[in-house]
């Protein structure tokens, strides 16, 4: 009767070890994957204020133009919020996380993290402009605002149950014609269609931020490569980052304070 239970037990313990060690991988899997996300924000943070600090100025002899707000810009400022180059400045981020999602697979893994970061500098630089329109203080408090939302939401991602996968495909056409109808505001310029993209884009990637959390999340397998399960968590850092900036963002024209 003994000989059963020992096969019995020899049998049962190896698969609490698999089970253990898939969910402590998959634990360190996610916290590199917010990590990198988080490095990629602060580094986008770092850009804007950087870039606000050397583009403006309280000298008047160092003013090469003054915007209607009484901000003064430096040459630096002039070029990039002024002239032509501003259009270089506002489609990089567009050209760099392009290139980094169709070339990824064939990219090592530290030139792909080297690429997400000089993408988060390019974005930093680009929405530094917002320090043009909105006060420090509403910047502030939107961002913390869209952090704590952002967590909510990624938290309930990772753990519920419940699939997500339909919602998924609802969303990705929901931005589709948010990204539409943003295009169609540009010429438009109407009010009521700017509350209305910035209300449903702050919904849509709410529900993007859940999304794409448990998309992720299934997405590691244990027997991953070490360089694929980096490019995993490098396209999954990414896809939280655009989640995170896209609702600060649309929340800021809600909560920010104009100048």
């Amino acid at each position: 009767m003994a000989e059963p239970v020992r096969n019995y037990q020899t049998r049962a313990m190896p698969g609490v070890g698999v089970d253990a060690a898939i969910d402590q991988g998959l634990r360190a899997y996610m916290i590199k994957v917010y990590n990198l996300m988080g490095l990629g924000l602060l580094i986008t943070g770092l850009a804007a204020v950087g870039t606000i600090m050397l583009a403006t100025t309280t000298d008047p002899a160092s003013a090469v133009a003054t915007l209607p707000n009484g901000d003064m810009l430096t040459s630096f400022g002039y070029a990039i919020f002024g002239s032509p180059l501003k259009w270089l400045v506002i489609f990089a981020p567009l050209a760099a996380v392009l290139f980094l999602s169709f070339r990824v697979q064939s990219m090592s893994v530290s030139a792909a993290q080297t690429t997400f970061w000089v993408y988060a500098g390019l974005v930093g630089l680009s929405l530094s402009s917002i320090f043009l329109v909105y006060t420090t203080a509403s910047i502030s408090q939107t961002f913390f605002a869209t952090a704590a939302a952002f967590g909510g939401l990624s938290l309930y991602g990772y753990t519920t149950k419940r699939d997500l996968s339909a919602f998924g495909s609802f969303l990705i056409m929901g931005l589709v014609g948010l990204i539409i109808a943003s295009v169609i505001n540009i010429f438009l310029q109407s009010s009521a269609l700017t509350f209305a993209v910035s209300a449903i884009g702050v919904l849509i990637f709410a529900g993007l931020t859940a999304y794409d959390t448990q998309n992720i999340k299934e997405m590691y397998f244990e027997g991953d490569e070490t360089d694929v399960a980096g490019r995993k968590a490098i396209m999954g850092a990414l896809r939280l980052y655009l989640d995170f900036i896209n609702l600060f963002m649309f929340l800021l024209q809600f909560m920010g304070e104009r100048r």
